[in-house]
């Protein structure tokens, strides 16, 4: 696997991406969420085999990208924007799209302002964002604070806090889960509370008003064990035509993690059908 940088001296980003697969396989962008970076899905990759070229980016505060140019290039809209801008300057015009937690809701706002570019985007543990104004500023506060956290604690004490989540439970008890832990302990502090305060779900416009006419085909991957959003992907496919809602079974929060398997088979089942006809 090779890394690639895309700059200039105007471009506000250094994306640093982990890209595998032949060039003349169909593409696909995959988006990690909080604390982690593009190497999360080494065994994804691995798992989907020849069928796509992959490229797993680096977002904004996270592994080796790097962002210049004032703290406002944190943000889901910018970054979108230069994530297009990045692909463009890969030629890259149309590509499959995957997201997960915070990947997921970036990807989504992809799939709703750059409909042409993406055609059909996979949402794991994802959400629209928050209804409400007073949601949104509640929300805010609580990402503030944990920002402050980061810049206060020891890292390895806020990753003990953050995995005690009812929404990791699952997590916790896959064997696997130490990797991991280590894996988000080499993150930055500092670059992680940025992103919290600009790329957080309190700072994110919601995307509910926009499921309804979503021009990209979505696939909501949600684990079983994961109620909370559970409930919230049951609304979304309830509010989207195009979307349609895969639960999958023995695993929570983090399904490409905890049951790489049937999230292997869930993708290439919902990506398959297009995979030779998507222009490259």
């Amino acid at each position: 696997m090779n890394g690639s940088r895309a700059s200039n001296q105007t471009f506000p980003y250094h994306f640093h991406a982990t890209i595998a697969g032949q060039c003349d396989r169909p593409t696909l962008v995959l988006l990690h969420g909080f604390m982690g970076n593009g190497e999360n899905f080494r065994e994804a990759i691995a798992a989907l085999g020849d069928r796509f070229r992959t490229i797993a980016v680096d977002l904004p505060g996270h592994g080796q990208t790097r962002v210049f140019g004032g703290r406002r290039h944190y943000t889901i809209a910018e970054t979108a924007r230069g994530l297009v801008t990045w692909l463009d300057r890969l030629h890259i015009q149309r590509c499959f799209l995957y997201g997960y937690s915070m990947g997921g809701r970036l990807a989504l706002y992809l799939a709703v302002h750059y409909p042409d570019r993406f055609p059909k985007v996979v949402l794991e543990s994802a959400s629209p964002g928050l209804k409400t104004a007073a949601e949104r500023s509640r929300r805010r506060q609580r990402d503030r604070a944990l920002a402050a956290q980061l810049e206060t604690v020891e890292l390895t004490s806020f990753l003990t806090d953050w995995y005690r989540q009812p929404l990791f439970a699952s997590l916790r008890s896959h064997p696997d889960f130490p990797r991991l832990l280590a894996a988000r302990s080499r993150n930055l502090p500092a670059e992680l509370a940025t992103c919290l305060r600009y790329m957080g779900t309190g700072n994110q416009p919601s995307l509910w008003p926009h499921l309804a006419n979503c021009g990209a085909s979505l696939l909501l991957l949600v684990g079983e064990c994961d109620d909370k959003f559970v409930a919230i992907n049951r609304e979304m496919a309830r509010s989207c035509p195009v979307a349609r809602l895969a639960i999958v079974p023995n695993a929570g929060h983090t399904v490409h993690f905890e049951n790489l398997r049937d999230w292997t088979t869930a993708v290439v089942r919902f990506l398959s059908p297009e995979v030779d006809a998507l222009p490259i």
